[in-house]
């Protein structure tokens, strides 16, 4: 019986795959036509899926968890295609917390909630994401353990009015389990099929009785999972050690960083206190440490430690500058060069003199990471009055921290004294929310919400140890100062910033019909610094006869700047036409940017239209939305601008850690407009056969992303990269099978073509099949062995990435460069 069944499993995945290579380049959103009541996008009332005013994806626990990854973010990548978010090797920041997009926008675009409320933004300003994403403020969704979760829900469409800044592209709102009884364990183990990143996490849900009418539903996941590499060897590290310099093999890693410590502790609480009055709330902690590489250093050329105008950088360590080290600097173009040989071998002779091959011959590669730290409480209350008025009142604090190391590196102006790890300092987001909301039904057909919110957003800048800003002694004679690769933040550029802003807004739905459903609401919005914004959002529903009906709404937003935004600086080490360059962003309002131009930064503004349809056709249920969504004073980082000698003396005079180390700088300037634009479409359906059923789903997202207007502050490359960097074209395509105990799943998924702007190529699209097979042991636990990216896609190869920086696939892969990943899970229920 078993093996009969095993063999029709198997069969019946094949067919999946094979069935789907026919299937046109589309793509859709599984589990999106669940008929659940959703709380999204409307506040008004709870409403099924298919009868609010805009699209809904209600993506279920289950779905989430029978998943490999145990990061939030990758777990809605195979679930929603119009989500997506790719590796960040070698982005800073950007790799502790990854950058995400929801239809083709920035990610803090894209509003998170959680039990309806607002979540806080992570630490992290994306600086060199590569794409739409550069400059960019958005929230930490990783923190977030699935196991927590009840389902989540992804309102495809502009929603300013109704929440705020943000919700330009859509809103995902992480609903949270509230069960009082039972819960689950899993423990989940998994390897890539090239025998790295090898992850282990256990996971636990619970839920309990508080008080007499009462619950607390509790989470907690921890593990950790190794780094993968793929990379090769670089020709000059190559060269390197063919000459004798003793270089690692490979002198650079691609791929996914370790991740390490990875705890996750999520309560969602709540009590009925009287007949009419309830406490609710929620509280986490999260924490990780997270460790990635940055790029080689090479000992004959890398300017400011080993190397000034193509010839070996010596300095005179006498203090008087007679120790005659001029007769050092020679050719250090070839590294078999016998007078650079002779050069470095009189260096280690001579106390007077210094190079870095004295003490680093083999170059070195910075590791560059941090510790993750997520802590939020929100707690309210809630009540309904006699006459029938509903209240709401809330507050919640939440605070997302980077606390940053640097290994492997040096402060070279310290020279032989440099230490060789470092503390940079730290970013902290907090914010600080109130709320109250009110609900009161005009009649059994009109409904009224309005209510009042006050916010306020902190950044933090925390300065880091004392050799990682400073000027060591050698920076007069051409070495870099402050720590190489990310320099520390100096006391006089760190501090708190923040920014309180005060709201209003009024919602209304009206029933006109059993098949007529009219929607409308207004916010107003006053900030520190910036002034007032209004904004609207309209929406109608009607149902044509039982099976179809139409939807559409039009709606106006913003995106105000953040704190970070306005007040942090930075300096981050890129590959420019294949050469490593130091890159400084600097606030707008510093002197040195003013002079190029930059101005006061003000909110983005959005005008959003969808229009679609939802109906059945036989027993193939089908949603297709179309959007529109225009943004002007569109905020991003500004081309590269050149730093004068006094520009240089100006920004060390601020402050600005490793200033005379920075060939350009950037500052964030609202200079262009887009219009993205696409259509998600949604089939799903459910058939009796083989001895079970199976569960169908397609979805598909198309969206394109247009720059209609810039101003001098965009250049061409940056155009391309907003408009092609991510995939135009996403489906997913799945069916789930389930019989006697036993459960197969097989999913292909399609990421369209993409743009690698560091290459200056574009990439054709790629098709990757995950697979999933579960049996039930009894009824309280299950076995599971799956596999994901089965047939080992990971890009197609660069043409040569041994002659740059040693990457062997494009590091801006929208499924991730390490292939194929294989796992299991044990799971038991009580």
């Amino acid at each position: 019986m078993k093996n009969t069944s095993i063999l029709k499993l198997t069969t019946l995945s094949a067919a999946i795959i094979a069935s789907s290579a026919v299937l046109p380049s589309v793509a859709f959103a599984e589990g999106a036509m669940v008929e659940e009541i959703v709380t999204t996008g409307t506040r008004a009332k709870a409403r099924s899926a298919t009868d609010t005013v805009a699209a809904v994806d209600v993506i279920t626990s289950a779905e989430l968890t029978n998943q490999g990854d145990m990061d939030v973010a990758n777990l809605l990548r195979n679930s929603v295609p119009s989500f997506s978010v790719n590796d960040q090797p070698i982005s800073d920041a950007a790799t502790l917390v990854r950058p995400f997009q929801l239809r083709g926008m920035a990610p803090d675009h894209s509003l998170i909630l959680v039990n309806n409320k607002r979540r806080h933004r992570a630490n992290v300003i994306v600086w060199s994401a590569g794409g739409i994403s550069d400059g960019s403020h958005g929230a930490d969704v990783s923190t977030i353990p699935g196991m927590a979760l009840k389902n989540v829900e992804v309102l495809r469409d502009g929603a300013a009015a109704m929440y705020g800044s943000d919700a330009l592209a859509g809103v995902i709102n992480f609903k949270l389990k509230d069960a009082s009884e039972g819960g689950s364990v899993q423990l989940r183990m998994g390897q890539y099929a090239e025998g790295d990143g090898d992850m282990a996490y256990f996971a636990g849900n619970m839920g309990m009785e508080l008080g007499a009418n009462g619950f607390a539903n509790v989470t907690l996941e921890y593990g950790s999972s190794d780094e993968t590499v793929r990379s090769e060897q670089r020709n000059d590290a190559a060269g390197l050690i063919a000459a004798g310099f003793p270089v690692a093999d490979p002198a650079q890693k691609w791929g996914r960083p370790f991740v390490d410590n990875d705890l996750k502790l999520f309560v969602n609480f709540g009590s009925q206190l009287t007949d009419s009055v309830e406490l609710y709330g929620y509280a986490n902690y999260a924490s990780k440490d997270v460790d990635g590489g940055f790029y080689f250093r090479n000992p004959t050329n890398r300017g400011g430690v080993y190397a000034k105008d193509g010839n070996l950088l010596v300095g005179d360590t006498t203090g008087d500058m007679s120790g005659n080290c001029s007769q050092y600097a020679v050719d250090a173009s070839d590294p078999t060069s016998s007078a650079l040989a002779a050069a470095i071998t009189g260096l280690k002779a001579d106390d007077n003199c210094f190079n870095f091959n004295e003490t680093i011959p083999g170059g070195f590669t910075p590791r560059f990471g941090g510790t993750v730290t997520d802590v939020t409480f929100m707690m309210g209350l809630k009540g309904e009055l006699e006459n029938g008025l509903s209240w709401d009142v809330s507050a919640y604090r939440g605070e997302n921290e980077g606390d940053f190391y640097i290994n492997n590196t040096v402060n070279a102006s310290l020279g032989e004294n440099t230490p060789r790890n470092f503390d940079p300092g730290l970013y902290r987001q907090t914010d600080v929310n109130f709320n109250a909301d009110f609900k009161y039904s005009l009649s059994d057909t009109v409904s009224l919400a309005f209510g009042a919110e006050h916010r306020t957003e902190e950044f933090t800048i925390g300065a880091g140890q004392k050799e990682s800003y400073i000027d060591g002694g050698l920076g007069v004679q051409g070495f870099s100062t402050s720590t190489n690769g990310f320099p520390g933040f100096s006391p006089d550029i760190s501090g708190d910033f923040d920014r309180s802003n005060d709201a209003v807004y009024v919602d209304g739905e009206w029933d006109v019909s059993e098949d007529l459903l009219l929607a409308a609401a207004v916010r107003f919005e006053d900030f520190d610094g910036f002034g007032s914004t209004t904004n609207y959002r309209l929406g109608a529903n009607y149902k044509i006869d039982e099976n179809f009906g139409i939807r559409a709404t039009l709606s106006t937003g913003f995106k105000a700047p953040t704190s970070g935004q306005l007040n942090a600086s930075n300096i981050s080490t890129l590959i420019d036409n294949g050469v490593l360059v130091n890159k400084g962003v600097i606030p707008a309002t510093n002197p040195v940017a003013a002079f190029a131009g930059a101005t006061e930064l003000k909110p983005e503004e959005s005008e959003n239209f969808t229009v679609g349809f939802f109906g059945s056709v036989g027993e193939v249920d089908i949603t297709f939305d179309y959007f529109n969504i225009d943004v002007t004073d569109r905020l991003t980082l500004s081309k590269d601008f050149s730093l004068t000698t006094a520009d240089i003396a100006s920004l060390a005079a601020a402050g600005v850690s490793g200033a005379d180390d920075i060939a350009v700088f950037r500052f964030f300037t609202n200079d262009f407009e887009t219009k993205t634009s696409g259509f998600d479409l949604v089939l799903s359906t459910s058939t009796d056969w083989m001895g079970g059923s199976t569960d169908w789903n397609l979805a598909v997202n198309h969206t394109t992303t247009e720059v209609t207007s810039r101003g001098e502050y965009i250049d061409d490359d940056r155009e391309r990269s907003i408009e092609e960097v991510s995939p135009d074209t996403r489906y997913n395509i799945s069916a789930n099978h389930m019989m006697d105990g036993w459960r197969a799943l097989a999913r292909v998924s399609y990421f369209g073509d993409w743009y690698d702007p560091n290459q200056g190529m574009s990439y054709d699209g790629e098709h990757v099949v995950d697979v999933e097979l579960s049996y039930d042991l009894n009824e309280s636990s299950s076995v599971m062995i799956a596999g994901q990216n089965i047939f080992d896609e990971a890009g197609s190869k660069k043409h040569n990435g041994a002659a740059g920086a040693g990457n062997t696939y494009s590091e801006f892969a929208p499924m991730g460069f390490s292939g194929a990943f294989w796992y299991a899970k044990y799971s038991y229920n009580f």
